[in-house]
């Protein structure tokens, strides 16, 4: 048995509905969190600040006249910042903006561009190949899954030349050299 609320505690208590929480959104959220392998939640919520600051500075351009030159370009800065994000396809239309999401962000990260380029099966695997040292992006090695690659460095993506995982890639391939063993 409980027992009665005394009168101060029900007052207290007609502010807080414990049916109805203020975070009661987190079915979408724990579902992108699994769908990218998203360890830390904090990072999903900074890509949701991320985008509502996006769509503020857009609302922001929007509310400039239209001929103003100032308005013109930065629009143009805008769209080719996103575009080189990766996080729009055309750096030309100004309405692709208000489809910048959370989940664009969470494309952008390296596990989930490794599973795009095949360099993993799945987005868990990858995961586990960055945190354990294999993967470097350009000339220096990334050991944290949340890192956002941007539109030019999709290309420079590999393994360590220590990486285990090179090694039987290449032999796969049937393209390891001997000197490689040294």
């Amino acid at each position: 048995m409980v027992r009665k609320l005394k009168f101060h505690e029900q007052k207290l208590l007609k502010k807080v509905d414990f049916i109805d929480w203020k975070k009661d959104s987190t079915l979408r959220e724990n579902k992108i969190l699994r769908k990218y392998h998203i360890q830390k939640s904090e990072d999903y919520t900074k890509y949701n600040k991320l985008c509502g600051s996006v769509h503020q500075l857009a609302t922001k351009i929007k509310e400039l006249s239209p001929k103003d030159p100032y308005r013109i370009e930065c629009t143009k800065k805008l769209l080719l910042k996103l575009y080189n994000l990766g996080l729009v396809n055309d750096c030309k239309d100004f309405s692709l903006i208000e489809k910048v999401t959370s989940s664009s962000f969470c494309r952008r990260r390296l596990p989930v561009v490794m599973h795009r380029i095949k360099m993993a099966e799945h987005i868990k695997d990858a995961v586990k190949y960055i945190e354990q040292g294999h993967v470097r992006v350009g000339p220096e090695v990334v050991q944290d899954p949340a890192y956002l690659v941007p539109r030019n460095m999709e290309d420079y993506i590999t393994w360590v030349d220590s990486s285990k995982i090179r090694k039987h890639v290449m032999e796969y391939n049937d393209i390891r050299d001997d000197f490689d063993l040294m």
